[in-house]
């Protein structure tokens, strides 16, 4: 069955109280407009189309970031859902499969969610998604019989008796493109708000004979994000399920409710993760591995049994080895450590290549940057790197060589070598014994003064 997405995004979302549009606020690290994007990709949909209004350049971009292929289409007057579902239609023409409406600010249906749509498809011309909510507030409802659905109304305009029901709408709609079109061109706007509702749809098919059909999800996956409260509360579901599912898949968290993961983090069984471990986008974590406390990951690849932490900064291309150790307060970007490679303290890494088995003590410092041009550091397998070394890039030190705490290297250092950079040091005997007595008496002479 081909399958087309069509997305709604077009809204200002004024409660946000801000100047980006409402589906590109983040969750997990993403804007809602991908995850509602990301619902339908494992249909492998042969269209997806953005309907874009407030700011559309910039709902535009961001579709385009997750998808390329995506199709942007305009809602200039925000008319209503039917209204910009009907904007979809030009780019539509000739498809012929199933749509799924979803909406941008929605950001939680699941693909299993979906996956019971299309299998209702079979037997129903329309198909509704539905929630029973513990309190339905001013959700529209849908009067059903069972899993037939006779029309659904919007809170404004439903009666007493139909504000009692507790099945809710989503707004979420699958149907096949062709007739979604026609019935959303026969939608009127004769309600309070003088607005087209998509939902009138289902009372137009039946009118003519066709069936719907309502598919019911756990309201958790129907949370709408309207305000930045809202925001805050999807915020919170999203990794208290993340981190429920990395339990499931294996994953030991010490502390789940203080780790925090993106749309995107991958974490392998066995691992374990520590309290207060926070993983950006672009992040991988091989079985085995382990993430102590109060780390941060970001763009950055863990094999397995590496170590890494505590209180530790994975920063963009940063690739762990098997068994690599990284201790506290370092900081590793853009830089290669191979099998067995420790890091143990104090240190940054940065633009670098570091081999098996090779041991950076406390306070090395790659100097990557010379204000302008960013340089490499190469060390080599089995290298000592010894404590307070600055590498000075570009350089590289060879492999089984060795650097003298304190060094400043700026010259290549050859395999099995010992590089030694630093000032000579002068000793004066009892030159310090002189010196505080001078200035102790500078002291006392400006505590006189100053009475």
């Amino acid at each position: 069955m081909s399958i087309a997405l069509i997305i709604l995004a077009a809204g200002k979302g004024t409660r946000m109280e801000s100047d980006l549009p409402k589906v590109l606020h983040q969750i997990g690290h993403a804007p809602m407009l991908w995850h509602a994007m990301r619902a339908g990709v494992a249909f492998e949909p042969e269209a997806t189309v953005v309907v874009a209004g407030h700011k559309a350049e910039m709902v535009e971009a961001s579709a385009h970031d997750f998808d390329p292929m995506a199709q942007i289409v305009l809602q200039q007057e925000q008319l209503g859902t039917a209204h910009a579902v009907a904007q979809a239609r030009p780019a539509l023409e000739g498809f012929g499969g199933d749509a799924i409406v979803l909406y941008g600010d929605t950001p939680f249906i699941r693909e299993e969610t979906l996956e019971a749509m299309l299998e209702a498809r079979k037997t129903n011309d329309v198909v509704v998604l539905g929630f029973d909510a513990a309190a339905p507030g001013r959700y529209g409802r849908l009067v059903a019989k069972g899993d037939a659905l006779e029309k659904i109304v919007e809170f404004k305009d439903a009666t007493e008796e139909e504000r009692a029901i507790t099945l809710c709408n989503s707004g979420v709609v699958a149907a096949n493109s062709d007739l979604l079109f026609d019935l959303i061109a026969a939608v009127g706007n004769e309600n309070a708000s003088g607005e087209y509702y998509l939902t009138d749809i289902i009372e137009i098919a039946r009118a003519r004979g066709l069936s719907a059909g309502v598919v019911r999800c756990d309201e958790s996956e129907t949370l709408g994000v309207n305000s930045r409260a809202e925001l805050a509360e999807a915020e919170a579901g999203f990794q208290a399920r993340r981190r429920q599912e990395l339990m499931a898949d294996g994953v030991t968290l010490h502390a789940p409710e203080t780790v925090y993961t993106a749309w995107d983090t991958v974490i392998g069984a066995d691992s374990i993760i520590e309290p207060n471990v926070i993983c950006a986008p672009g992040v991988t974590v091989e079985s085995g591995a382990r993430i102590r406390a109060f780390s941060h990951l970001e763009g950055c690849h863990v094999s397995r049994g590496a170590v890494v932490g505590p209180f530790a900064r994975l920063r963009p291309g940063a690739e762990l080895a098997e068994d690599v150790k990284i201790g506290n307060f370092v900081e590793i970007k853009n830089a290669q450590l191979d099998e067995g490679a420790k890091v143990n303290h104090l240190s940054y890494v940065g633009d670098a290549s570091v081999g098996a088995g090779a041991n950076l003590g406390a306070g090395t410092v790659t100097c990557n940057y010379d204000g302008v041009f960013k340089h490499r550091t190469t060390i080599g397998a089995g290298a000592f790197i010894g404590s307070d070394t600055m590498l000075v890039a570009p350089v590289s030190v060879g492999a089984g060589a060795m650097t003298g705490s304190g060094s400043v290297i700026t010259d290549d250092v050859p395999a099995g070598a010992l590089a030694i950079g630093r000032a000579k040091q002068s000793t004066k005997p009892g030159f310090a014994t002189k010196l505080f007595e001078m200035l102790k008496a500078r002291k006392a002479k400006q505590k006189k003064e100053a009475k």
